[in-house]
């Protein structure tokens, strides 16, 4: 009898670390997914996980009218949780486009699988009260219920998203979930009453999982085109990002979580604009340094220059230097500019890297993200700029993307008054790029040896830029912003200034 109860413990605890790890995995998939189609992945992400919490201290309060038939009741929320929170990353996939209340049905779907799990913990310790004394019970279904969750927590960004994808994921732990249920059936079937209309409601609830998970490439291939409205060439999910690359006549378009990356008909005009101004600038072009920028398109410009003999480029993502170092079609764009023998590449965080970097720079060419969440932020800040600077021989030039002046003026002011608290030599200048429109650069100089007007060198056959600095400098008035913080690491204004102009166009 003992045996049996102990094998009984076991069976339910496991089921623990099982709802620990599921539960965990559906709440990062929502949070993921919500900052990959909504942006802002501080924020989706704050919200999701208040909303999971809240929801599960609601599934806890109403376990304690359940007092009946408590093992069948577990196995079934067992099921529920697993078909819904297993689907919901397909449903919301499919929905993105369709509906206009995305948002209520995100939070609806993850507020009704964090009930579900937060039923499932108390129904537990019901069932085990009996058969447990009642601190070991508490200690066992806690540690194995903690020890899930930091599983979980692990292999989500190292192994599901890249080996799964955000879909696959939701649906491979949606099955893990029925499994139990349907292993629950089998080995406690003395227990459970109607064992087999459970047992038959668990096979089926995993079959269409199943289904769904072997077309899963198929559903988020249609559900992508309906997103891009263009024909899907190439994707790919890196630890960091979705990278999907389309086509349409001759245009190809490169997006990184929903965001447009470049247009192949326009992006000559922002990477010309983000290098011919620096490069003909500076001194020396010598040594090189690139922070960002994975898609080699700068380093192409860059090497344009003879006189260029080490480009080093720093990007966090792997999977986006490769894919531009291996995919012939990426690779044309760049002009196979990561391959060069003269260019080195490190993925790295470029906050750390600048920080233990002893090498000098003649020139950086900074070309991040947009500052949309606040680990983008830091590298738009006060200390991040100061770090650069030490990076910097006398007289080195630095440039910066430094979002549209035209639609996010305060981010762009902002960004521009950081850089002026730590370099001698400042300015602004602009450029309209089709795909989208006025875009602004923020460029320095690290002394007074040159101005923004000298033009040591130039190259032949520039598509845009045309060397007259000047030409580039002139805002209007529809441009300016006044009355600016500086974005610091301790407040990032600059986030949430971003959020408050760019969000108005959503």
């Amino acid at each position: 009898m003992g045996k049996k109860i102990l094998k009984f413990e076991y069976l339910l605890l496991f089921a623990v670390f099982t709802i620990a790890t599921c539960g965990l995995v559906y709440e990062l998939v929502a949070g993921t997914l919500a900052s990959y189609l909504l942006g802002d992945s501080v924020k989706q992400f704050s919200f999701i996980i208040g909303v999971y919490l809240f929801s599960m201290g609601i599934g806890s309060y109403f376990s304690k009218f359940l007092t009946k038939n408590l093992l069948n009741t577990f196995v079934e929320i067992e099921i529920l949780v697993g078909l819904i929170g297993g689907l919901s990353s397909v449903i919301l996939f499919l929905l993105f486009e369709s509906i206009n209340s995305f948002q209520f049905i995100l939070y609806f779907l993850v507020f009704v699988t964090g009930c579900l799990v937060g039923l499932e913990i108390p129904l537990l310790m019901n069932i085990l009260k009996d058969k447990v004394e009642f601190k070991d019970l508490v200690s066992n279904v806690f540690t194995f219920d903690y020890i899930g969750a930091l599983l979980a927590s692990i292999l989500f960004p190292l192994v599901l998203v890249p080996k799964l994808g955000i879909m696959g994921t939701s649906l491979f732990f949606g099955m893990i979930n029925v499994s139990i249920a349907i292993a629950l059936c089998y080995l406690l079937k003395n227990e459970l009453k109607k064992v087999h209309l459970v047992r038959s409601k668990a096979i089926l609830s995993f079959l269409i999982l199943l289904a769904v998970f072997i077309f899963s490439d198929k559903i988020l291939s249609y559900s992508e085109g309906k997103l891009y409205g263009e024909n899907i060439v190439y994707t790919n999910t890196t630890p960091y990002q979705r990278i999907v690359l389309t086509h349409n006549k001759s245009d190809y378009r490169l997006y990184l979580n929903n965001n447009l990356q470049f247009s192949s008909t326009d992006e000559y005009r922002y990477h010309e604009a983000l290098v011919h101004p620096a490069l003909s600038m500076a001194k020396s072009v010598s040594n090189v340094l690139v922070l960002g920028g994975g898609d080699g398109l700068a380093v192409r410009e860059i090497l344009k220059y003879k006189e260029v003999q080490k480009v080093t480029l720093v990007d966090l993502d792997e999977g986006m230097t490769k894919m531009f170092k291996t995919n012939t079609i990426l690779s044309g764009f760049n002009a196979n500019s990561l391959n060069n023998p003269k260019v080195t590449v490190f993925n790295k965080d470029a906050y750390i890297w600048a920080k233990n970097c002893r090498e000098k720079f003649d020139v950086v060419i900074i070309d991040f993200p947009d500052p949309s969440n606040y680990s983008l932020g830091k590298l738009y800040s006060l200390n991040f700029y100061a770090t650069i600077q030490n990076l910097l021989n006398q007289d080195a030039v630095v440039v910066i993307q430094t979002t549209s002046p035209y639609f996010a003026p305060k981010s762009f002011w902002c960004i521009n008054k950081t850089v002026m608290q730590v370099f001698p030599q400042i300015d602004a200048y602009h450029a309209y790029v089709p795909s989208f429109g006025e875009w602004g650069f923020t460029i320095a100089i690290n002394g007074f040896g040159t101005t923004f007007n000298t033009v040591n060198r130039k190259v032949d056959a520039l598509r845009f830029y045309n060397y007259q600095f000047d030409k580039f400098n002139y805002f209007s008035q529809d441009m300016i912003s006044k009355d600016i913080e500086i974005n610091r690491l301790d407040n990032q204004i600059l986030v949430r200034y971003f959020d408050e102009e760019w969000g108005k166009l959503q």
